[in-house]
C-alpha cells in the first residue's frame, strides 16, 4: 500500500484524496495504460504508476491548466503565480505572516484581498485569447478564491468570490509535489466525452478508472443537467463493453446518499464485486448519522 499520497492543487468537487488509502489497494498491481476517464483534479491518476496515462475530462479550463502545468517546471509556474500577486497587490503570508495584513489566521484574508482579488477577476474574465498566461491567471483566481473551486456561470465569466486563503506553504508544497509527478510521467490530456473513447484501441493489461458525475448528488459539476440518468446508463453500458473486451475497470460512486438510493446501480453491480467504502473522511460520525444523511460510497470492479 502506497502512503503520502500526491495532493491535487485543485480543490475541485469530488476529490478522491481522502479516499485513496482505501480505492489505491484494489487498483489491479499492474497496469500498462491507465485511463482516468473523469479526471478532474487529478487526485487518483497523479498516484498512479503506469507505462502510461490518459488524463481526460469534458472541463476545458481543468485539462488546459493541467496541459500548462505539465509544460513548465514548478520554479517557472511559481515565479510566474507570484509575478501576478505582486502585479494585483494580494498577500502572500507565506513571506510576510498574517500580521502584516492586518488579519488572524482564524478569520483569514479575505478584508485584505477583497479588492484587489476582483481586480484579478475582472482582468481573467476581460482576457480574450486563450494560452499559458490565461490559465496562470485562473490558477491564482483558484488559489484565492472561496475554497478554492473552479466555478463559471452561463457567460462563461469566472464568478467566485474571495476566499480566505492564498498562494500559502502548503499551496505551493502542493503544487510542487503535482508538478513533480506530472513531470515525471508519460502522460497525455484529452478533453473527450467517455463515449468516443474507442474501446477497440485498449487491451487487457489496460486499467480504466471512472470517478463520474454522482447522479444521486448535486455539486457545481452536475448542475445544469451536466449529468444526466441517461448518461449514468450511458457509462454502465460502456463498462459492460469494457468488460466483455476484458478490459479491467474500476467505478466510484455512491449508492445511497441523503435518503436517496441508486437502485438502477446497485442492480448493475450485481454481476460484478461492490466494494463498500469507509465515508467517515468528512470528519462526521457515520453511524451516528439518521438514514436521510447516510451516504454510501463504493468502488465497483470487474476483478
Amino acid at each position: 500500500m502506497k502512503n503520502d499520497f500526491i495532493k491535487s492543487p485543485l480543490n475541485y468537487t469530488g476529490g478522491k484524496t481522502k479516499l485513496l488509502p482505501q480505492i489505491y489497494p484494489l487498483f489491479p498491481k499492474e497496469i500498462d495504460t491507465f485511463i482516468d476517464m473523469f479526471c478532474g483534479g487529478c487526485n487518483v491518476g497523479i498516484n498512479v504508476h503506469a507505462n502510461h496515462i490518459i488524463y481526460n475530462d469534458i472541463n476545458k479550463y481543468l485539462i488546459g491548466l493541467h496541459k500548462v502545468l505539465k509544460e513548465y517546471d514548478y520554479d517557472t509556474i511559481k515565479a510566474k503565480i507570484e509575478k501576478i500577486i505582486n502585479e494585483y497587490g494580494l498577500s502572500d503570508s507565506a513571506s510576510k505572516g498574517y500580521s502584516y495584513y492586518g488579519c488572524k489566521s482564524g478569520a483569514g484574508l479575505a478584508s485584505y484581498n477583497k479588492e484587489p482579488y476582483i481586480e484579478l477577476r475582472k482582468a481573467f474574465n476581460s482576457k480574450t485569447k486563450v494560452d499559458d498566461d490565461y490559465y496562470l491567471y485562473l490558477f491564482t483566481l483558484i488559489v484565492y478564491c472561496f475554497n478554492s473551486q473552479i466555478r463559471f456561470n452561463r457567460k462563461g465569466e469566472f464568478n467566485l468570490p474571495v476566499g480566505k486563503r492564498d498562494f500559502n506553504s502548503t499551496t505551493k508544497e502542493n503544487l510542487r509535489r503535482f508538478v513533480t509527478a506530472l513531470h515525471s510521467q508519460k502522460c497525455d490530456f484529452l478533453m473527450e466525452d467517455f463515449r468516443n473513447i474507442a474501446i477497440d484501441d485498449l487491451h487487457d493489461g489496460d486499467f480504466v478508472y471512472c470517478d463520474p458525475p454522482y447522479l444521486i448528488a448535486t455539486a457545481s459539476y452536475n448542475e445544469r443537467n451536466g449529468w444526466l440518468p441517461t448518461d449514468d446508463i450511458a457509462l454502465l453500458n460502456y463498462l459492460d463493453k469494457l468488460n466483455c473486451h476484458k478490459i479491467k475497470f474500476a467505478l466510484s460512486n455512491v449508492i445511497r446518499h441523503k435518503g436517496k438510493t441508486n437502485h438502477a446501480l446497485i442492480h448493475w453491480a450485481k454481476k460484478y464485486n461492490m466494494h463498500m467504502l469507509n465515508f467517515n473522511y468528512n470528519n462526521s460520525s457515520y453511524h451516528g448519522k439518521s438514514k436521510d444523511e447516510i451516504t454510501e460510497e463504493v468502488l465497483i470492479t470487474n476483478y
